[in-house]
């Protein structure tokens, strides 16, 4: 049997096994509309249930020994590695990935799962000093019960890079996908833990709609929410978080700002701005949502950067070999076309794409633009790269940190003059001559401003931070003598 045969999952949710949902929601296809399977979904009260049973479960799994632990980690990668053709197929066809993008989504939840498989035995704490005639030292321990909340444009990953270093590290976890994407985001991550050996009661998976969202993080239990998705959400999601005293990790959208410093090679330039505004879309929180290109190579650039757009073809990634799949849905896809039309009405220029091809949208490049227009201000989450020219490496710095976010930045052409401009901005990443998506799983991912709070995804310190407390030991070798 397949490790993703609906005959296990369909119409039903995960906790202590595969249950039958009181309700239940159609898995679409955006490319063309088509049902895949039907999915089942979890109310606020199976939430309820599930979080006092994670709490029972988490004790049991945080005394296991760090070598059973690790190994499930390890296991888990094996599977995604064995099942990677079937798994590669729902995300074409759910999340509407290209067949590259797919392949390399897997590859990086396989490397999540190895690279998280040597936290369990990785240091989790330090010897202090003390004036006292004992011995000090903090240790980290596990938070107890941690809720995840994944968005649907990496959903397989982006809910792994949350779930594999909580639950190494001694958590339990409750899992809530984006409902667009609720096989490769959690049905996936959920099948793939089953099969490595993880206890029963340890993982939930919880798809549902808002309510089921406010219910994982106001349960008592929970006492780290861990979100990826857009600004919006996030904040209100860290108000109520605020509110209950937990801790929220909210890694949240960005427009980022890739640099095209004077003297740079214009045709990997273009490439390098061509894969960062238009992989998987447009639909990446690290896409290159402004190119700042200095004016001695700006005509030059914003030609070949739409000859690279209009070059691009577009459809239905499963059934054609395509560079752009569709658009998540209608909704997203009306808001990127009226987002680009608003600015050409303002003024803008198009100088490729700027069309609806059936679920999707042609690569489009837009000049001519003032930095108040929407296509400049705005996180699109579309096939759009807008072009604007600066003169000095001040001006640059300068049109950069104008943005209410401060997630990625790539400065392409001389490095020691990239190196200067990176010192003066605002951002959680900063990647000289490379484009603005890149993620590695031993590497901290997070941003500033409104792209986040700060906290930080990937590598051992930042994992062990966000998904353990810290606790203080103090031993002597007697009791202690004391004034009372």
């Amino acid at each position: 049997m397949a490790l993703l045969d609906s005959e296990v999952w369909g119409r039903k949710f995960f906790s202590d096994g595969w249950r039958a949902a009181s309700a239940e929601q159609p898995v679409v296809e955006p490319a063309t509309g088509e049902q895949l399977a039907t999915a089942g979904l979890a109310t606020a009260g199976d939430v309820a249930r599930a979080s006092a049973r994670a709490a029972e479960a988490q004790r049991a799994w945080a005394a296991a020994s760090p070598q059973q632990r690790a190994a499930v980690l390890r296991r888990a990668g094996e599977l995604l590695a064995e099942h990677a053709s079937e798994i590669q197929d729902w995300l074409v066809r759910e999340a509407g990935s290209v067949r590259a993008k797919a392949a390399f989504e897997v590859q990086l939840a396989v490397g999540e799962c190895f690279e998280c498989a040597g936290l369990p035995t990785h240091p989790q704490g330090e010897v202090l000093t003390s004036e006292d005639a004992r011995w000090s030292l903090s240790r980290r321990r596990p938070a107890g019960v941690v809720s995840v909340i994944a968005p649907f444009n990496f959903p397989l990953v982006l809910g792994l890079r949350s779930v594999a270093p909580a639950l190494a590290l001694g958590n339990a976890v409750l899992l809530k996908p984006d409902p667009r994407t609720t096989v490769s985001g959690g049905v996936v991550i959920a099948r793939v833990l089953e099969e490595a050996g993880l206890p029963a009661g340890v993982l939930h998976l919880l798809p549902g709609d808002g309510s089921v969202g406010r219910a994982v993080v106001e349960a008592p239990e929970v006492r780290v929410v861990s979100f990826t998705g857009s600004t919006p959400v996030g904040r209100a999601i860290g108000e109520q978080a605020g509110r209950l005293l937990k801790r929220a990790h909210l890694e949240l959208g960005g427009n980022n700002a890739l640099v095209v410093l004077p003297g740079a090679d214009v045709r990997k330039a273009a490439s390098a701005g061509a894969f960062g505004s238009y992989l998987h879309q447009g639909q990446i929180c690290m896409t290159t949502g402004r190119h700042i290109v200095h004016e001695s190579l700006l005509e030059e650039y914003t030609a070949a950067l739409a000859a690279k757009a209009a070059a691009l073809p577009v459809g239905d990634p499963a059934r054609e070999d395509v560079a752009l799949g569709p658009i998540i849905d209608r909704k997203q896809l009306e808001r990127v076309h009226g987002i680009v039309t608003d600015s050409v009405a303002a003024g803008a220029t198009l100088a490729a794409g700027g069309e609806i091809v059936g679920a999707g949208y042609r690569a489009t490049v837009l000049t001519g633009l003032t930095t108040d227009m929407p296509a400049w201000r705005e996180e699109i989450f579309g096939p759009v790269a807008p072009v604007i020219g600066f003169s000095t490496l001040e001006e640059a710095a300068r049109i950069v940190n104008d943005c209410e976010y401060g997630l990625s930045v790539g400065i392409l052409g001389d490095v020691g003059t990239a190196m200067k401009l990176a010192d003066r901005i605002d951002s959680g990443k900063v990647h000289i001559n490379e484009q603005t998506v890149s993620d590695e799983p031993n590497a901290p991912f997070g941003g500033v401003k409104a792209s986040g709070t700060g906290s930080r995804f990937g590598g051992a310190a930042a994992n062990v931070e966000a998904f353990t407390e810290t606790q203080w030991v103090t031993v002597r070798p007697d009791i202690a003598d004391y004034p009372f």
